[in-house]
């Protein structure tokens, strides 16, 4: 079980805490949203961790939800603990169905995320990238997160980081 149990709403998505049931569920919509921009799913590699939760999220002190549309998982995300800094998480595997953008779902989930964050007492949020989710981009630009440098994942070519408020 997470550490922390998490229930939210917006509009007509329910938000909430991963469940061992969501593994498939999460796997098969992570997939489709990288197929859809040409970018590759990885189970083996830079995707395991939204396979593997327990260990990669919970185990460590992070979170990971999902986005649900009638029962149906429209969206992910999640955030751990990183070696990048003292106090410092990367947000990960945060992906919505096309269904669920265009609404302000996104800046809402990264909000979330970072209150849930600075309430654990953690101080800088890092967050991987591609050019090609000009969107994602977008979002994280227009939410007070810097250009970084130190790219860890393959399949990425951007880095950010922000420094929350104490």
């Amino acid at each position: 079980m997470p550490l922390v149990l998490h229930q939210d709403t917006f509009q007509w998505y329910g938000i909430r805490s991963w469940q061992p049931a969501d593994r498939e569920g999460v796997g098969q919509l992570i997939a489709a949203v990288l197929a859809e921009y040409g970018l590759g799913w990885e189970p083996q590699g830079s995707d395991r961790d939204a396979l593997e939760v327990e260990t990669y999220y919970w185990q460590p002190g992070g979170e990971f939800w999902v986005v649900e549309d009638q029962a149906k998982i429209v969206g992910s995300a999640g955030y751990y603990p990183t070696h990048r800094g003292l106090k410092a998480v990367e947000i990960r595997k945060m992906y919505l169905h096309p269904q669920a953008r265009g609404q302000g779902l996104g800046r809402y989930l990264l909000t979330k995320l970072e209150v849930a964050i600075q309430r654990r007492g953690f101080q800088t949020i890092w967050v991987e990238t591609a050019s090609v989710l000009q969107a994602a981009v977008k979002l994280y630009e227009t939410s007070g997160y810097q250009p970084a440098c130190g790219v860890e994942t393959g399949r990425c070519d951007r880095i950010y980081a922000k420094i929350l408020e104490k």
